[in-house]
C-alpha cells in the first residue's frame, strides 16, 4: 500500500562555536528570506542559546541586543570566578531572564532542545523541558571558560564537547529533514598558523591598550584584541615558576631560546576547537544531516562576541550557498 504523501518535518541543529555561533543569526535570515520555517529547533552551547531565542519569538531583539555589543559590555557580564571556571556565566543569564524570556521549554512556540554534557560520566544530556534560560547556561558551560551547573542531580557543562552539531537531536525530536550548521567546519584554516607569535605580534603585545572609551569601527576590533591579551597575560601570571616557559629566574647564558609558550588560554581555546571539529566530523559520519552549512568563520576567535556582524554576514552568505541543496525535497 503506498504511503499517503505529507510535508517532511524539518529540523535545525545549530552547532557550538562561541561568539562565533553570531552567524546563526545570519542562517536564520537567510531561511526566513527563502520562505522556510523550521518545525524543530536545537543547539549546543552557543547554538542553544540563539536557537532558544528563535523558538521563544525573540529572534530580532536578541539579534538587535547582541549587534550592539561592545567590548565594554562583553567585559561587563564577566564575572570572574577561581574555582569550576574563569567565569560564572550569571550576569548573563540573568541579564537574559530580565530582558528576554524565561519561560518553559514545553511552552514554546515550537519544538526545542539543547545539548549539555554529565561532567561526571560522560553522557550526552538533552534539556527538553523546564527553564530554558537553565537549559542554556547549562549547554554553554566551556569548560575552563564557565563554571558547570548542577541540574536534577546532575554536574554539567557545555554540550559540544560531546555533540557539537546536535543533529542527532533534532532527528530524535521528529526532524525528517535535518539541516545543520557547522561552526566548526572552517577553524583548522586558522590553526595552521604556529601557536607561538611572531615577532609583530610580540610587538603589537607591548603596545599600550587602547582608551575603552575607543569602540567604534576598527577601533573596536583592536579594543576586542587587547581585552583578550589582557585576559590571556592574566592567566599567564597564574603559572608557577617551576612550569616550562614560565621560570622567574634568568636563563643560563648558554641556554638556546626557545619559542614563546601560548597563554593557557590559548592553550584551552585551541584544543576546544580541535576537539570540536573532529567530533563533529565523527557525529555526522554516523547520522549525517540532510543540509550541511558551514559559514567561513576562521578569522573569528572564540572570544569576539564584538563582532556579531561579521559573523551574522558569513552566516547568512553560507546559508543562501547551501539552500538550494534542498530543492529536491521541494522545500
Amino acid at each position: 500500500m503506498a504511503l499517503k504523501p505529507r510535508k517532511p518535518v524539518v529540523g535545525l541543529a545549530l552547532g557550538s562555536g562561541s561568539a562565533r555561533g553570531w552567524a546563526h543569526f545570519g542562517v536564520l535570515r537567510a531561511l526566513q528570506d527563502a520562505g522556510l520555517r523550521p518545525d524543530i529547533i536545537c543547539g549546543a552551547s552557543i547554538g542553544a542559546l540563539v536557537g532558544a531565542s528563535y523558538a521563544a519569538g525573540e529572534m530580532e531583539r536578541f539579534e538587535e541586543w547582541v549587534l550592539g555589543l561592545g567590548m565594554r559590555k562583553v567585559f561587563g557580564f564577566m564575572d570572574f570566578k577561581l574555582s569550576g571556571g574563569m567565569l560564572k556565566g550569571e550576569k548573563l543569564i540573568s541579564f537574559w531572564r530580565e530582558h528576554f524570556v524565561d519561560s518553559a521549554i514545553e511552552d514554546l512556540q515550537m519544538p526545542f532542545g539543547a545539548v549539555a554534557t554529565d561532567l561526571h560520566s560522560g553522557a550526552e544530556v538533552w534539556l527538553r523541558e523546564g527553564s530554558i534560560a537553565d537549559a542554556v547556561r547549562a549547554s554553554i558551560a566551556l569548560p575552563g571558560l564557565f563554571t558547570p551547573v548542577h541540574r536534577c542531580g546532575r554536574l554539567l557543562v557545555d554540550g559540544g564537547i560531546v555533540n557539537p552539531v546536535p543533529a542527532s537531536l533534532a532527528r530524535a525530536m521528529g526532524a525528517d529533514i535535518v539541516i545543520a550548521v557547522d561552526l566548526n567546519a572552517d577553524i583548522m584554516r586558522r590553526h595552521m598558523q604556529p601557536l607561538a607569535p611572531s615577532l609583530a605580534q610580540e610587538s603589537a603585545a607591548m603596545q599600550p591598550d587602547p582608551e575603552p572609551e575607543d569602540l567604534s569601527g576598527q577601533a573596536s576590533a583592536v579594543a576586542g584584541k587587547a581585552w583578550v591579551r589582557r585576559l590571556q597575560r592574566g592567566v599567564t601570571d597564574w603559572m608557577p615558576g617551576w612550569m616550562p616557559g614560565h621560570a622567574r629566574g634568568e636563563a643560563p647564558q648558554d641556554a638556546v631560546p626557545l619559542p614563546r609558550l601560548p597563554s593557557m588560554l590559548d592553550v584551552v581555546m585551541t584544543s576546544v576547537n580541535i576537539m570540536q571539529m573532529r567530533i563533529t566530523r565523527s557525529r555526522m559520519a554516523g547520522d549525517p544531516p540532510e543540509l550541511v552549512i558551514a559559514p567561513r568563520l576562521s578569522h573569528l576567535g572564540l572570544l569576539d562576541f564584538h563582532r556579531a556582524r561579521e559573523a551574522i554576514d558569513e552566516g547568512y552568505e553560507a546559508a543562501q550557498a547551501a539552500l538550494p541543496g534542498l530543492r529536491h525535497w521541494g522545500l
